[in-house]
């Protein structure tokens, strides 16, 4: 069976900006996920993300760690991670879940 977006935006959710208590699919960093079809019934995933800030030191680890973790899910033979700032992230991309974590509204 395929992996979907969902799997993929599921597994990230143990992904954290090391600055923030909060995963990055609900800090609204996900732009997209595309997948192609590889070899052995399995993908290629690729994810276009964000940082919230064009500075943050953390790039290559966050991107580091979205890579390793989607490259264990079943069925994904290949991931890329593609750090994107069009558009820039602002807080309006955070989740309900991320702005009651925050203590935000």
């Amino acid at each position: 069976m395929p992996v979907t977006e969902k799997d993929v935006l599921s597994a990230l959710k143990s992904c954290y900006d090391p600055e923030i208590p909060v995963n990055i699919v609900d800090l609204g960093l996900i732009y997209n996920v595309s997948f192609v079809p590889a070899d052995d019934n399995k993908q290629d995933v690729t994810v276009d993300m964000t940082l919230t800030a064009q500075g943050c030191p953390e790039h290559v680890n966050i991107s580091a760690q979205v890579k390793s973790r989607l490259e264990q899910l079943p069925g994904i033979r290949n991931a890329q991670v593609n750090v994107v700032w069009t558009p820039p992230w602002t807080p309006e991309r955070l989740s309900p879940d991320a702005r009651k974590q925050l203590g935000i509204d």
